[in-house]
């Protein structure tokens, strides 16, 4: 790295429009005025919040986990983490490995990695996991160990992220254990408020609610039992309604429910899953407050997988239900496990983007190295994440970059020694030494460091909005004992936007009136509620694309007589004439919507024209599509779904019928490339308009942009990253991004 790219904390910190650090939260810009109905493109920014992060780009890696790195090699890490540009730790705090006998605590190794952290001018995030108990409270208090739907029991195990025994912890459930971890939050609030290495906290890894799996779910302790029935008193009021809904009529008392051990009554299993949900969050704004009321003056921070539209029912991932409680919200992302086709970043970024509503976030566990021996890698070619090079580096950090990070850190800094995981995901050598990988890392986190303007602007608010339906997927895990159908609907509608560089955004149901476009995926099972919010959204003069069979499962599950339910056939225009759910023959369905012949799946609904009009039809002239008004809006009813056909075939007309629902909806994109093998975002605010372009092939592009005029008109570009020659003529951009890199261009 050369002199002059150096800069100092104290510099970054002078340079930044952070808030003050008396304060961890800052302000949200005034909302936005909705954009439904309205004829003008007002803006284009999401509103934002600034948080004081404790640099301008907080920037590292996971480091201490207790049994790795070895004792002696700890000063001279935290030295070379400096010296590559490194400002930021997060360590594993974990109550198995801090209270080893009732009462008695060992501090010294993590006091240790606190006076290194300060040392080198290291920042600290304190990862608090009460979910590795101690052995002894095992011992204890067997009656809070997790049990499962089949009877088994859960034992103490070593974590394989860790090498520490005391995993999965004990079920927070039962009071007096509760009381126990209460205890060791307490304790360590009071060790290290005070301590000036002191960042903030992550109070849950990965937002994962450990539920067990399918045929062993937890949990079935006597606590759990009763939080349940609880949990019924307060939804349903009486056990009665209980009874009707559940449909399970000679319940007597309220001890005589439990957890459903199956998934063959729709009520009953829907009820459950949204408890665990609910719990699981229960659990962590108790941590929440007990950390905002002993420490008010650090960050409290999280961060979750990405995982909202795959695993909201069997883990309760969901972005915008965690980010919406923290300061600073986070994700865990690695190529190796995912892949690296470039969509599966983006839309897991796009997703956390959209949770956290104008929040910062960071890349909180980034992949800086190879994965070995791990079962989701068999049959990959090495290129696909299993071996990390540092051109993979450049490119995945720059992605999340221009996803909207807010800061990165690895994973492992350096690998672990023991385990499973050995070897897994550090830029760094086994032996502390510094990679070639690992310069990559130091390079464009000094980069990120030394250019505060860039990050004062955001992301620009996407083209269309993709709504998420918490009980449609809840519904796919009942029905189908997995998610796939919704995941690869979902996921598929994203693909068939993203692969034409049409930015679209993940959107929850109380902010779809900040699009003109909203495009609904298996939308198989809605709430009435949720129906209601769509019908007003339609009147009000949004455009609604729909797949097939919206809210033909109803409330819990019930189907209704009338399809498409809830009213729904007066918004769409049309009634359901034939059903067919046979979704292990239907891979190869096709239809023809707006003339596009395209791939549908799962199931199909024929529709009858209702006061609407027929917008395509199945081989057989059957309709397959109807389009209608209503109010001042537009809607469109698919009978199959198209965006799972999307995901397993990735047919050209399909791009060509997603393209057209732009123009339905008057909306013009805010980016027109002319190679969508690279991808580009804008992002506006106080730091200018910058243009990403991010060219993740193993073959230098040439890439020529055309910007909507809503963006502003330009005359220069300047590239801040790799000094490329830029051409700006008009509302033109031309840039020649290398091999596996990017160009980040401030237009003015």
């Amino acid at each position: 790295m050369s002199d002059n790219n150096e800069v100092t904390r104290r510099d970054f910190l002078l340079s930044t429009a952070m808030i003050t650090a008396s304060s961890a939260v800052g302000h949200t810009q005034p909302l936005l005025g909705a954009l439904v109905g309205q004829d003008t493109a007002s803006t284009v920014v999401m509103p934002s919040t600034e948080v004081n992060m404790g640099s301008v780009f907080p920037s590292g890696g996971v480091y201490f986990r207790k049994s790795n790195p070895p004792t002696d090699e700890w000063a001279r890490d935290h030295q070379t983490a400096s010296q590559l540009g490194m400002n930021t730790f997060r360590h594993w705090f974990m109550w198995s490995a801090l209270e080893v006998a009732p009462g008695k605590w060992d501090w010294a190794d993590y006091d240790t990695m606190m006076d290194l952290a300060a040392k080198n001018g290291i920042k600290v995030i304190i990862a608090t996991l009460d979910t590795a108990a101690p052995e002894w409270a095992f011992r204890k208090y067997p009656h809070a160990r997790y049990k499962a739907s089949d009877d088994s029991i859960t034992h103490s195990s070593v974590s394989a992220s860790s090498g520490i025994g005391g995993f999965p912890g004990l079920c927070l459930d039962n009071a007096d254990v509760k009381a126990l971890a209460e205890n060791f939050h307490t304790k360590l609030i009071e060790h290290y408020r005070g301590h000036p290495a002191l960042l903030g906290y992550d109070l849950w890894n990965e937002t994962t609610y450990d539920s067990g799996r399918i045929g062993k779910m937890n949990c079935f302790c006597e606590a759990s039992q009763k939080k349940l029935q609880e949990w019924l008193k307060d939804k349903y009021g009486s056990l009665d309604a209980v009874c009707k809904t559940w449909h399970r009529p000679s319940f007597s008392e309220w001890a005589d429910i439990e957890p459903p051990h199956d998934f063959s009554g729709y009520p009953e299993s829907l009820d459950w899953l949204q408890h665990r949900i609910d719990k699981a969050y229960e659990h962590f704004d108790w941590r929440i407050a007990l950390y905002r009321r002993l420490d008010p003056k650090h960050l409290v921070t999280c961060h979750g997988v990405a995982g909202t539209l795959e695993s909201h029912a069997s883990a309760s991932h969901n972005e915008w239900m965690a980010a919406k409680r923290v300061d600073v919200y986070g994700l865990t992302w690695v190529q190796s496990r995912h892949g690296t086709e470039p969509w599966r970043q983006w839309q897991s970024f796009d997703l956390v983007r959209a949770g956290a509503r104008g929040k910062p976030f960071w890349h909180a566990e980034a992949q800086g190295g190879p994965l070995w021996m791990q079962p989701q890698l068999i049959g990959k070619p090495r290129e696909d994440g299993r071996v990390t090079e540092p051109e993979d580096i450049r490119i995945w950090n720059m992605i999340s970059f221009a996803g909207g990070a807010r800061g990165l850190l690895y994973c492992r800094y350096r690998p672990l020694l023991d385990g499973p995981l050995f070897g897994a995901f550090g830029s760094i050598g086994m032996d502390g030494s510094v990679t070639p990988r690992a310069q990559m890392a130091g390079k464009t986190l000094t980069w990120a460091n030394a250019h505060p303007e860039i990050w004062k602007s955001r992301p620009v608010r996407g083209d269309v909005g993709l709504l998420f339906i918490p009980e449609a997927e809840l519904f796919n895990y009942v029905q189908q004992l997995s998610t796939d159908f919704y995941l690869e609907s979902m996921r598929g509608a994203y693909q068939a936007f993203f692969d034409q560089n049409i930015q679209p955004d993940f959107v929850a149901l109380d902010n779809i009136d900040e699009y003109k476009l909203i495009y609904l995926a298996y939308p198989v099972m809605m709430k009435p509620e949720t129906v209601a919010k769509l019908k007003d959204y339609v009147s009000k003069g949004g455009t609604l694309i729909s797949e097939g069979l919206p809210a033909y499962f109803g409330e819990h599950g019930h189907v209704g007589e009338v399809q498409p339910n809830y009213g729904l056939d007066e918004v769409f225009g049309a009634r359901e004439s034939y059903v067919e759910f046979l979704a292990d023959i239907h891979d190869n369905l096709m239809m023809e919507v707006n003339g596009n012949n395209i791939h549908g799946r799962y199931f199909f609904q024929q529709y009858e024209v209702k006061g609407g009009k027929a917008a395509g039809h199945y081989p057989n002239g059957s309709v397959a599509a109807v389009e209608n008004q209503m109010g001042r809006g537009r809607t469109l009813l698919m009978g199959s779904f198209p965006g799972s056909g999307y995901y397993l075939h990735h047919d050209k007309p399909t791009l060509t019928l997603f393209a057209g629902f732009l123009k339905m909806a008057s909306i013009v994109p805010r980016v027109k490339v002319n190679d969508n093998e690279v991808q580009v975002r804008v992002h506006q605010g106080e730091g200018g308009t910058n243009l990403w372009v991010t060219n993740p092939t193993r073959t230098d592009r040439s890439v020529s942009v055309s910007l909507s005029s809503d963006l502003g008109r330009f005359s220069t570009g300047e590239d801040k990253w790799g000094k490329l020659d830029i051409k700006v003529s008009g509302q033109q951009v031309t840039v020649n991004v290398p091999a596996r890199d990017a160009a980040v261009i401030s237009l003015r």
